[in-house]
């Protein structure tokens, strides 16, 4: 056992040392082996990272150069404006000097031609002083006492022919002159045929059914209230069959409001949204309607090269009326009645007829109120270039300004004529008419107003306010206001019932 112990000891302790020894070498490859995979895939990713910094690297720098090329284009293109404005500069100053050249040669030529002018003017002088010491030495006298004796004796002579022809045509014009004016008169008068004034400040909308006027009225009257703010007209439903009264003093109004409601039954959809589109529609056809009605007028009466707003007024007079004569007429009864009177006295009737048709412009125009009519209309016929006779023609009418054409006198007459006789006005609704504009006017001149209503004969007054400007405890303040002044500055029958109407109104859109 010994022996066998002996060898196999030293065997397993053989075979031990060379099992570590072994391992131990193959444990050192493989960490040599991974150290240098290690080492292999650094190096990679070294190269990858040196790789994309090098691309990064030329891309901002492509970039940079981009950009760089970008500034230098604008900077390029901001040289060449400045250098175009430059040569323009250039130019034009070339230009001026030339000019002020061209300007100090003239007046160069000037100032010799003017010293040459005064050396003649004294050559001249020298010259006339002595002819005129010869002529004195020759006739014994002055020649300032020859020229005093040479006019007394004209004027004498003048004055008597002058009292010898006027004494002449003053006896021929007492014969002949009333005889002639009232056959001038007469025979333009015969020659027209006017209308007869018509009081009138309602207008009746009729209706097929009472279901219609049910929806006329809306829920509650809101279609009608809706209705009367937009327009300005009292809508009166009663117990009429068939009939809705629009009552307003003003025809415009009462106008757009039946067209409305004509439009709004036709079509069937009556409500506040769809009244304000309509009413708002039929305003602007009535302006075109109106524009249309002076275009007619004027070609009617030979009357031509208007300007357009002058054509527009005179449109608008068909809605007029003065002292219930309707004012378009009244013009083209004033324009034919100066053109017949201008033909008979041997003017130009055609100039004659323009002066008569535009005489009364300034009772439709919306341009200083405070101002009469007359002179209203002149200046806006001298704004629209209209000749000067024409524009004293029509402010003379009314003898606000002095006549200073054979024109203005035959618009005065002819305006008279028109007027004054049997059937043409009436008294009563002008005056009516000017108390509610008036009341209008007065509420309107208050800060946040935008619209003011006079209804039921005057006997209220409506008062729309924007509700930006004016608060509810404003508007109450402002009615309190209102009253008082017309208290104390109009002169009206009963009593006035004042209405500040105050809406606030939000619109959106769905997309």
């Amino acid at each position: 056992m010994e022996i066998i112990l002996s060898i196999i000891l030293p065997a397993i302790a053989a075979f031990g040392i060379a099992y570590y020894v072994g391992n131990n070498i193959v444990l050192k490859k493989k960490r040599e082996e991974i150290l240098k995979c290690a080492e292999q895939d650094g190096e990679n990713i070294k190269k990858e990272k040196i790789f994309q910094a090098k691309e990064k690297f030329l891309q901002l720098k492509t970039e940079h150069e981009q950009q760089i090329l970008e500034k230098s284009n604008v900077i390029i293109q901001q040289e060449n404006r400045i250098k175009q404005k430059e040569l323009s500069l250039n130019q034009q100053l070339q230009e001026l000097q030339k000019k002020q050249r061209e300007a100090d040669q003239v007046k160069e030529a000037a100032r010799l031609q003017q010293e040459m002018i005064e050396k003649k003017a004294e050559e001249y002088e020298k010259l006339r002083q002595e002819a005129i010491q010869k002529i004195e030495n020759i006739a014994g006298m002055s020649a300032a006492d020859a020229r005093n004796q040479l006019v007394e004796t004209m004027k004498n002579e003048a004055k008597s022919q002058a009292m010898s022809y006027i004494s002449e045509v003053m006896d021929e014009a007492r014969l002949t002159a009333s005889k002639e004016a009232k056959r001038i008169v007469i025979n333009t008068i015969q020659r027209i045929a006017p209308e007869t004034a018509i009081e009138n400040a309602v207008t009746v909308f009729n209706i097929e059914s009472d279901e219609i006027k049910g929806r006329i009225i809306g829920r509650e009257g809101r279609n009608i209230r809706a209705l009367e703010a937009a327009t300005g007209v009292e809508i009166v439903v009663d117990d009429t069959p068939e009939a809705i009264l629009l009552s307003a003093f003003d025809p415009v109004r009462r106008e757009v409001a039946r067209l409305a409601l004509h439009q709004l039954v036709t079509d069937g959809r009556i409500h506040p949204a769809r009244i304000e589109e309509v009413v708002a529609k039929v305003q602007k056809q009535l302006d075109d309607e109106i524009m249309e009605t002076g275009k007619r007028t004027c070609i009617d009466l030979g009357v031509h090269g208007l300007h357009p707003e002058l054509i527009r007024l005179i449109g608008r007079m068909k809605y007029r009326s003065s002292y219930g004569q309707n004012l378009l007429q009244h013009s083209r009864e004033v324009a034919n009645i100066c053109a017949t009177m201008a033909s008979e006295l041997g003017l130009n009737p055609k100039v004659a007829k323009r002066a008569g048709l535009l005489h009364d412009i300034g009772k439709v125009s919306d341009e200083d109120p405070e101002l009469p009519h007359a002179v209203l209309g002149m200046k806006l016929a001298e704004k629209y270039k209209e000749k000067p006779e024409i524009c004293n023609a029509i402010g003379s009418h009314h003898e606000e300004v002095e006549m200073t054409s054979l024109i203005a006198p035959l618009v005065l007459v002819s305006d008279a004529i028109s007027g004054a006789r049997p059937g043409a006005r009436r008294e009563v609704i002008e005056s009516y008419i000017k108390r509610l504009k008036e009341m209008e006017d007065l509420a309107l001149s208050y800060p946040g107003v935008t619209k003011t209503y006079a209804i039921q004969a005057g006997r209220e007054l409506r008062v729309i306010v924007g509700s930006e400007q004016v608060s509810d405890q404003d508007s109450e303040k402002l009615s309190l206001e209102i009253a008082k002044k017309i208290q104390d500055e109009l002169v009206y029958p009963g009593q006035v019932k004042i209405t500040v109407i105050r809406e606030t109104r939000s619109v959106s859109f769905a997309k």
